[in-house]
């Protein structure tokens, strides 16, 4: 059975989300990056970098969350997650890589500065700063969902669970969203998928 390390709380997320939509069977293993887990000797022979998650596939070991998520969609969702041509592949590993060279870092420094540093830690320049740059990235996502329901088209796909793994940054990092009204209405369809709550109460 699939094992993944990690817990919901974290970009463990990613890869929990996508097992749930395809109902592919895997043991969660409880390993929180605040308790030390991450750093026992046991966890660093399967991840070296001491980071969370961590996909064990029989004898296959895999890290970095969205590799973990590209490789379970081919793997395991051909006909359901994974797209059928080999552009809307190759669009699937684009908006990927995308989304965690333009976005990631920009929604990481709002969310820490709005919600999770202590409150005499928090910078609101910063955030603020971050929350501005994110504008150009969303509108090029806006624009890629104009007249359509999902980034690929009206089907939900490996790209928007990889993408709308971030929903809960862009909740924290109070990011408005009212000048992208495509994204927001992707982001709400995407986040109400009955699967992410399932990965998220495990």
């Amino acid at each position: 059975m699939l094992k993944i390390y990690g817990v919901p709380g974290s970009r463990a997320i990613r890869p929990l989300w996508l097992l749930e939509e395809l109902g592919v069977p895997y043991e969660l293993v409880k390993t929180h990056f605040a308790t030390g887990d991450t750093r026992k000797p046991e966890y660093l022979k399967i991840n070296p970098n001491g980071h969370i998650p961590t996909l064990v596939d029989g004898d296959f070991v895999l890290f970095e969350s969205m590799a973990i998520n590209l490789y379970l969609a081919e793997k395991y969702g051909k006909g359901k997650l994974w797209p059928d041509s080999e552009q809307d592949r190759a669009h699937t590993v684009q908006w990927t890589f995308w989304v965690m060279m333009e976005c990631e870092g920009e929604l990481l420094e709002a969310m820490f500065n709005r919600a999770m540093l202590p409150p005499a830690q928090r910078d609101e320049a910063k955030a603020k700063a971050a929350e501005d740059a994110l504008q150009a990235p969303l509108g090029v996502l806006n624009a890629q969902l104009q007249g359509r329901e999902y980034v690929l088209g009206n089907r939900f796909t490996a790209v928007d669970l990889n993408l709308a793994s971030t929903r809960a940054w862009t909740r924290f990092g109070k990011i408005d969203l009212a000048a992208h009204p495509n994204v927001a209405a992707w982001l709400a369809r995407s986040s109400a998928r009955p699967a992410l709550k399932a990965a998220q109460s495990k």
